[in-house]
């Protein structure tokens, strides 16, 4: 049977984990990488940097917060994705999304079907794209295609 303290001790912990994972998506947010031209947190831009696959999610093009609504299976949805990168020359659209948990397996069923509905509601606007959808993992900057 867990003690007030052991609830307190989890509602702390939960409570610092959603306020890292806020301001790691605030940061994220203002990261432009662009040939010479950087903006953002030049530690978030040196990671991001170190890693060319990550790169065009941060390129001027990429817009970000994108919020996006529609209804898949008879059910209403709305969301915001964290980066969008609409390519109208091969149709190709990428989305990604961040998440900063340490551990990839506890969440990742959930966070998958989070992609795949974002992946969903662009092909009902964009019937004629190919749609990709991936994860960004902060904890290690590793990029997930789902």
């Amino acid at each position: 049977m867990k003690t007030l303290h052991d609830i307190l001790k989890l509602c702390e912990q939960t409570h610092f984990a959603t306020d890292a994972g806020t301001q790691m998506h605030k940061r994220l947010q203002r990261v432009m990488i662009e040939a010479d031209k950087t903006s953002g947190d030049p530690d978030l831009v040196a990671r991001i940097s170190a890693k060319s696959e990550l790169l065009p999610f941060f390129c001027v093009a990429a817009k970000t917060e994108v919020p996006i609504a529609g209804t898949i299976k008879g059910r209403f949805v709305s969301r915001r994705i964290d980066r969008l990168l609409v390519n109208t020359l091969d149709k190709t659209i990428s989305v990604l999304d961040y998440k900063t948990d340490i551990n990839k397996t506890i969440n990742r069923d959930k966070y998958i079907a989070q992609v795949h509905e974002y992946v969903a509601l662009l092909q009902a606007v964009y019937p004629d794209y190919k749609i990709a959808g991936y994860i960004l993992w902060t904890n290690d900057f590793s990029l997930e295609k789902i």
